[in-house]
């Protein structure tokens, strides 16, 4: 049998990107037979799209690489503190070429169905080439931020110049040089983009629907003797990782906001402000998170450092948020950015004050005048965490539709697990650890925790998982609970379900989407279910004995 004909494996993972590789390395390891589909041309995910300016990790880069491989960490010099997308996709392929994981994927192949066949405990995939393909376990490694949104403005196909969502960058270098650019949005990927393009094109005029909170990325080279430091204290940073809520190597400040006088209080601010990363939001006071004055009082600090990079002070009333207090929603880190709006090539349209009203074949209109413009930049933000599950018709158990289930919001057991979805894993799903951790520590632990489910299933010949609706509410209602102490719950924020672009997801109604708890107290959760003999989920034995599913030697197509 060839690869071309072959249409049942024994597991089928859905992304190739970070996620997606770490789970068929865990997969390979075992002898299993398994393909990992994804609708791209390569491998990468996020790595492999988001090729814009300025496009890199705010996870110091030591910390965002995978920690399972001793070899790749030794051979791996991770060049910039915060590595930039070409590095970053080069180092996704240096793993999987190491380990030879190519074999097992199949790009240009779009998962456009999935549904269950109760009957023979298996799952049908349909798939934009035309096959349709069978599996006993699906694992849905989509990726959080996969699903890229456009805004809905009249007239966006009569534009005669170049126009891309930033999801979208184009693979060949954008000439900008003397152009007229337009970037629409001032989130987090146009933060990282203005701040690098403001000194190449010939203008560019930023859409502000509203400002974001910013903090300096402060990045660096890494050089030889630092990074062979690094490697030596490895098993250190990952230990340092495990036991912050954030996954990262910065932990909170243990003092109380109130034990400390104001000075004390400004100059930590002073301190963590100068320093590389997510140190001012996350090795802060913890009370900034939750406590409505202490978050206010640090709020107009981080207010008073962006006058005083703008000259302007009319444009820098204009960068400081009002509708949120700093660091309630994931905090974009910036090079360059507030200073951008010094450049006399640079403008900023507030269109809240003046909203667009149309494209036009020259450019855009708003409320109070006509703009040309030779390129416009759409940074839009994303369907984020379901999105991609949405872009699939999934149907479970009696043809219930995935899409139905989380119509208001989610509702996962452990955010790897959906009732009525047997044998569908996700492992990072929506209330998982991951979106609110450094996600390649949040990926390695839903990863391994969901492989481990399978060993059990396979050691012990169950044919079918599914949680139990009772586990499903528990855990839902654990992650609402979480969000009532957070002053997340107030921001307009992807973290809360918040995208104007997606019809039925404006602000109004919070989608409990990510674990607030951290990841200690995830890992301490899901640790307890699989010690308890996977509690809260129901393991159907198969009705023959079960037989490891062993891969076939085959070769796998690439697109």
């Amino acid at each position: 049998m060839t690869e071309e004909t072959k249409s049942h494996y024994e597991v089928i993972v859905i992304g190739a990107g970070v996620a997606g590789i770490y789970q068929i390395k865990r997969l390979a390891d075992l002898g299993v037979d398994a393909l990992v589909l994804d609708g791209a041309s390569d491998l990468g995910g996020t790595w492999y799209w988001n090729r814009y300016p300025g496009a890199r990790f705010d996870s110091e880069s030591y910390t965002y690489g995978y920690s399972f491989s001793r070899e790749v960490l030794d051979e791996w010099h991770w060049k910039e503190r915060f590595s930039s997308q070409p590095e970053n996709l080069r180092y996704l392929n240096f793993v999987a070429d190491k380990f030879g994981l190519r074999k097992y994927m199949q790009f240009n192949c779009k998962v456009e169905a999935a549904h269950f066949d109760e009957a023979r405990d298996l799952w049908r995939l349909r798939i934009s080439d035309g096959r349709e393909l069978t599996c006993r376990f699906v694992i849905m490694a989509v990726g959080l931020l996969s699903a890229p949104t456009l805004p809905r403005i009249e007239g966006m196909d009569r534009f005669k110049g170049r126009s891309f969502h930033t999801f979208y960058w184009p693979h060949q270098p954008v000439e900008m040089a003397g152009k007229k650019v337009a970037i629409i949005g001032t989130g987090a990927t146009a933060i990282q983009i203005i701040g690098e393009i403001a000194d190449k094109v010939g203008e560019l005029t930023v859409f502000q629907r509203r400002p974001n909170w910013s903090a300096p990325l402060n990045n660096s080279l890494i050089s030889d003797a630092e990074m062979a430091d690094i490697r030596s204290r490895y098993d250190e940073i990952w230990a340092t990782c495990a036991r912050t809520p954030g996954g990262f190597e910065h932990e909170p400040d243990r003092r109380g906001f109130y034990e400390v006088t104001r000075e004390e209080r400004l100059k930590l601010w002073d301190r963590l402000y100068d320093e590389p990363g997510f140190g001012i939001w996350l090795s802060n006071f913890r009370e900034i998170f939750t406590d409505e004055a202490a978050n206010a009082e640090f709020s107009a600090y981080i207010a008073d450092r962006i006058r005083r990079r703008v000259n302007d002070p009319v444009v820098a009333e204009k960068l400081i948020p009002r509708d949120h207090g700093f660091g309630v929603q994931r905090v974009p880190l910036e090079t360059n950015y507030f200073e951008a709006y010094n450049r006399s090539n640079v403008h900023l349209v507030d269109i809240s004050e003046t909203p667009i009203e149309r494209i036009t074949e020259t450019g855009l209109r708003t409320s109070a005048r006509d703009y040309d413009f030779d390129i416009i930049i759409y940074s839009t933000g994303f369907d984020a965490i379901t999105g991609a599950f949405d872009h699939i018709d999934i149907s479970g158990v009696g043809g219930e539709k995935l899409f139905d289930k989380w119509k208001d919001g989610p509702s996962t057991f452990l955010g790897m697990l959906v009732h009525g979805f047997p044998n569908m894993l996700m492992p990072t799903g929506p209330q998982s650890g991951s979106a609110s951790t450094n996600f390649p520590r949040g990926i390695e632990t839903g990863v391994d925790w969901c492989t481990a489910l399978l060993q059990h299933m396979w050691d012990r010949g169950y044919a079918r998982a599914d949680a139990t609706a009772a586990a499903e509410a528990r855990w839902t209602a654990h992650v609402t609970k979480m969000y009532s102490i957070m002053l997340m719950r107030k921001a307009k924020s992807w973290f809360t379900g918040y995208n104007s672009n997606v019809p039925g997801h404006e602000q109004g109604k919070v989608r409990y989407f990510v674990y607030n708890g951290g990841a200690p107290k995830y890992v301490a959760a899901i640790s307890e279910v699989a010690a308890m003999g996977y509690e809260g989920i129901v393991l159907t034995p198969e009705i023959r004995p079960s037989v490891r599913p062993l891969a076939a030697s085959v070769d796998a197509k690439a697109g």
